[in-house]
């Protein structure tokens, strides 16, 4: 295998790529109160825009994330009909997901964060940010956040994706006959006026799956409007909806759940405006709504018995400001945010939570750039919590950078955890939340060419919250099984190559993760093994006027020696207002799995056309 990849690498520098016309140094970090260039930030951030996503692989969201360095996704099907998502070693549950900033993480189960309602060709750019960030966002970002930025309208466009592909590998259900495949379309609108612009896109794919019971049907409807009333005032608002409903085989309740279905729907609301009140004052208020429906049938050919019906909302409310001063930018916050759940399963069950934030940069410190603050939480659960932190950056010159950060954060448990009642899982109404704190200290450089970051952290969370059974007859039940310490070295190195008519990108990252996770002798863990030990992944694309060319290959090992190395390709011709592509996902066949016991699809072919006609507006 490794002398096939080395074969394909030795090829791509003959292969060359039309200019990137995006700065990563330039990008505004979007963190709600203060705004800070991405090359002044001091945390651990990993930036993905839409100009490289369109280069990669990829057909959507999962599986950009699943290329990023650090960020451990576990897809159980295919086309990411469901996944969970990961940062640095730790659960799905600590991972916050946000859609321009404003939070979409599901509290029924961190299983549907990633039920996103957003098509990938609506996507600006994905932001990572690895650590405790409660400071930045809240309340269960314990490991990490990633937020989706939406496209901004740059004029009148219409545009379309269709692609489709195949296994060529025969169905293996019985009385059935074909091969595995999937067939998808995304399509997409843009105005814009004088003071106004929307955009709508449609997303819609199907699949067979790649084994018995893992078909899926997936549709998404993502509208953005925005109105400019004079140059300080905009209003903005969006409206997303998903609709989910694919074969689970094996996904939660293994093997008992041969026959298991799913069926999700979530609508997403937002909207917000933005006030620049004075030359030194700006605020933000934004209301947002998250509604979910998960129908989960253990036996669909018989759903009188096992079958599970939730509905959840959550309602989220939120001002944010900043003020500068000569000395500094404020950042102060206030947000709440209520949840309630409807449960054939668990009950009806609701829970308010209100924040408040505080923060401070300055960088007129000579060669230093400070940034601190706090956020306050109440949960009308589990009370009172204070969760500080600071990034501080020394610049030693012009490209080398060391930064340290320290922060605190907390995970609230889920509905699921506290009160589900199946098969082959059960809640504990009496767990803590979790509670974490992680310091990290790195090195920086930066030039025209090369962006990169090394450094190591430490992370130790209070009252870790692992599912556990004695024996595989028993269900899992959620216990705070005490402290999980994790230890980790990541590092991430981009090169990028500019001449004429030339452009090349190279992206290397590789994370060390040495956790100690306490379990108590006798008890069977239901992630422990799953966790990442080692991860490598590196991300290479070229392309000229007519050509372009991608590989993306990572390497993944657990803790459990379960290992894998994937490599894969796309080839694409660009036309004046088409580009047709062709990818090789897996392209040497590897046999493997991300969650429990679910193979994954081995070598999986796709072809697709590209057409987007856009007008510019005139100035």
């Amino acid at each position: 295998m490794q002398f096939k990849t080395i074969s394909l690498l030795v090829l791509f520098p003959l292969l060359s790529q039309a200019q990137d016309t995006t700065n990563i140094r330039e990008v505004i970090v979007n963190q709600n109160r203060l705004q800070i260039p991405f090359h002044q930030d001091n945390r651990n951030i990993e930036i993905i825009t839409a100009e490289q996503i369109s280069r990669l692989p990829v057909k959507n969201i999962n599986e950009v994330l699943g290329l990023l360095n650090g960020v451990d996704l576990r897809q159980r099907g295919p086309l990411g009909a469901q996944a969970d998502i990961s940062i640095d070693g730790g659960s799905f549950d600590q991972t916050l997901v946000l859609i321009n900033g404003a939070k979409v993480s599901d509290p029924q189960t961190g299983h549907l964060s990633l039920n996103l309602p957003v098509p990938l060709d609506a996507i600006e750019r994905i932001e990572v940010l690895r650590g405790a960030a409660a400071r930045i966002y809240g309340a269960n970002a314990l490991t990490g956040a990633v937020n989706i930025i939406t496209r901004r309208v740059d004029g009148t466009s219409v545009q379309a994706n269709v692609y489709t592909g195949s296994s060529f590998k025969e169905r293996e259900e019985e009385g059935k006959s074909g091969i595995y495949h999937h067939i998808g379309s995304q399509i997409g609108m843009s105005w814009q006026g004088e003071r106004q612009q929307h955009q709508v896109f449609y997303n819609k794919e199907k699949t067979n799956g790649q084994r018995y019971n893992t078909a899926a049907e997936i549709d998404k409807i993502f509208y953005q409007g925005q109105t400019t009333l004079n140059p300080a005032n905009q209003i903005e608002w969006m409206g997303a909806y998903i609709y989910n409903d694919f074969g689970a085989n094996g996904f939660y309740a293994s093997p008992g759940d041969k026959n298991s279905r799913e069926i999700v729907e979530t609508i997403f609301t937002s909207i917000s405006s933005n006030h620049q009140l004075n030359d030194r004052l700006y605020i933000s208020p934004r209301i947002s709504n998250r509604y979910n429906e998960d129908d989960y049938r253990y036996n669909d050919a018989d759903i009188s018995t096992g079958r599970s019906i939730h509905f959840n909302n959550s309602f989220a409310t939120e001002l944010n400001a900043r003020y500068t001063t000569d000395f500094g930018d404020f950042g102060l916050g206030l947000e709440s945010r209520f949840e309630k759940i409807t449960s054939s399963n668990m009950g009806r069950y609701d829970r308010d939570n209100y924040g408040a934030y505080t923060e401070f940069t300055t960088d007129k410190i000579a060669n230093l750039t400070v940034n601190l603050g706090a956020y306050l939480n109440y949960n009308s659960q589990f009370g009172w919590q204070l969760y500080p932190g600071f990034d501080l950056g020394y610049n030693v010159n012009n490209q080398w950078k060391i930064i340290v950060n320290a922060g605190s954060s907390q995970r609230i448990p889920t509905f699921t955890d506290l009160y589900l009642q199946q098969t082959g899982n059960i809640g504990n109404p009496m767990l803590m939340s979790e509670n974490a704190w992680q310091i990290e200290g790195a090195l920086k450089f930066e030039n025209e060419h090369i962006t990169a970051h090394a450094g190591y952290f430490y992370r130790d969370i209070d009252d870790f919250i692992d599912w556990l059974r004695t024996s595989e007859q028993e269900p899992f039940q959620p216990f705070n099984m005490g402290q999980n310490k994790v230890n980790g070295i990541n590092t991430n190195f981009s090169y990028t190559l500019r001449a004429p008519e030339v452009y090349y990108s190279a992206t290397l990252g590789y994370s060390y993760l040495d956790p100690a996770l306490k379990t108590d002798d006798g008890f069977i863990s239901k992630y422990a093994l799953e966790n990442l030990k080692h991860q490598a992944k590196l991300l290479l694309t070229a392309n000229s006027a007519s050509w372009n060319i991608a590989l993306a290959n990572r390497f993944n090992q657990r803790i459990s020696h379960n290992s894998y190395f994937l490599n894969d390709i796309r080839l694409g011709y660009n036309f004046p207002a088409l580009t047709a592509y062709a990818d090789v996902q897996n392209l040497f066949d590897v046999t493997y799995v991300e969650s429990g016991a679910i193979p994954m699809p081995g070598r999986w072919y796709s072809v697709g056309v590209k057409y987007r006609w856009h007008q510019q507006k005139s100035h």
